[in-house]
């Protein structure tokens, strides 16, 4: 599973690494998560600096893509330049958004009726899109998703885990980062939320 994590200036230091450390605990099963934007180098939101790994346009190759959140989601969805060089498929990839990033999944005409997840800042600019909004860390359909809150990153890690590799393999993810004494309550907390989300055969 080839992930692109797509990530630009001003990005949320929380969903990233924490979505990206836990996607690639799967690594021995072939899964690479890498950070994918428009430049070489990115600037966190609170001055943190990171190198992307992949181009922007590795996105329209992978098995998944995450839109993450960033201070200027708003003006790069409104970027027509920017949106135009997005070629994504949601009949053959996973596609999903954090926060802010649901904004580009708007744009990109992936939410159609489906809600969205996304912090208050956010929720009036997706409002005016047609957009609705719920209060929920999480929430997908089909082969797209979006969750808000950094902390929710999880969720959103676990749906694709689950999607892609599978309930065992997603509970040994988590219960490899879940908070020491409290492993079970946690990562059973997390499959709880994101199983309904999953398909029938699932």
């Amino acid at each position: 599973m080839r992930i692109a994590l797509l990530a630009f200036d001003g990005f949320d230091e929380l969903e990233l690494f924490i979505l990206c450390g836990l996607l690639n605990r799967l690594g021995t099963h072939g899964w690479k998560a890498e950070i994918t934007s428009l430049a070489s180098q990115i600037t966190s939101m609170s001055g943190v600096t990171v190198h992307a790994a992949r181009p922007l346009e590795f996105a329209n190759e992978a098995d998944a893509v995450v839109f993450g959140s960033n201070t200027y989601a708003r003006a790069m969805a409104e970027n027509s330049a920017l949106v135009d060089r997005f070629q994504l498929d949601p009949l053959r990839q996973l596609i999903a958004a954090q926060g802010s990033g649901s904004l580009m999944l708007g744009r990109l005409g992936l939410l159609a009726e489906m809600p969205a997840c996304v912090d208050v800042h956010t929720k009036p600019w997706l409002n005016e899109a047609g957009v609705r909004v719920v209060k929920e860390p999480f929430h997908a359909r089909g082969s797209v998703a979006t969750s808000s809150g950094g902390l929710a990153a999880p969720y959103l890690a676990a749906w694709l885990m689950m999607r892609g590799a599978g309930k065992e393999a997603t509970q040994q993810a988590l219960q490899e980062a879940a908070p020491e004494g409290q492993k079970e309550p946690y990562v059973q907390q997390i499959m709880r939320t994101v199983r309904v989300f999953m398909p029938p055969q699932d």
